[in-house]
């Protein structure tokens, strides 16, 4: 039975989950949750997760949220189909994809999502307009983990070395909405991140996946 994954593709974060899939060459339905209609509030999604955001995995009786988790776990259950997303055969590459994938979530994420909720999720909600302040505090704070990311691409192709990772993956749908701001020269301004960009984007999993990404920024 093909997993079963639960949210709506224009989710960054449910993004992540089916760039993944597909990197791994993985069957899977996607079973829609209309967020505007806050279907992810009711009773039968907080029973597979009790914190009602989206995506959840079903995967026959296992049940999975948090999309970093969810990739983790396809990339270990399928790491000898697809690509390699985990450098499995080598705990030394393993760590150093694990490692980055940290960088990614504690220092790059943060900041990224501050911005793009902003200015995407704060005027959807129609009640106020973007923070400026927020929105220039977490640009700094981007800026920073940009140049440490031009350092090191400077020295390897992808994050975790010259081999695309989970570490890599993690970044990409997010900084897909960001290229979308007028905040771009931010990764444009940097050789190295603007070159890994190019080559994250041009990846046929994610060509699958990008039309689903179809929220626009407003102008900021």
């Amino acid at each position: 039975m093909a997993m079963k994954v639960y949210g709506d593709g224009m989710s960054a974060c449910v993004a992540r989950v089916l760039l993944c899939l597909h990197e791994k060459e993985t069957e899977f339905e996607l079973v829609p949750v209309d967020l505007f209609a806050c279907h992810h509030k009711l009773p039968s999604f907080l029973s597979m997760n009790p914190f009602g955001q989206v995506p959840v995995l079903q995967d026959d009786d296992l049940t999975l949220f948090e999309s970093r988790a969810i990739t983790a776990y396809i990339a270990d259950k399928h790491k000898d189909k697809g690509t390699d997303l985990t450098r499995h055969a080598d705990a030394k590459e393993t760590a150093i994809v694990k490692l980055w994938s940290e960088v990614e979530s504690h220092h790059f994420n943060p900041a990224v999502s501050a911005v793009i909720h902003q200015l995407i999720v704060v005027p959807l909600q129609g009640e106020k307009s973007p923070d400026a302040a927020i929105v220039e505090e977490n640009l700094e704070k981007l800026g920073k983990v940009l140049d440490v990311y031009e350092e090191r691409l400077g020295k390897t192709k992808y994050l975790a070395g010259d081999s695309y990772t989970l570490a890599d993956l993690h970044h990409v749908p997010y900084i897909y909405y960001f290229m979308k701001t007028s905040h771009a020269g931010l990764v444009n301004d940097r050789p190295n991140v603007k070159a890994w960009w190019e080559d994250l984007c041009s990846r046929p999993a994610f060509l699958k996946v990008s039309p689903g990404l179809t929220i626009a920024p407003v102008t900021n």
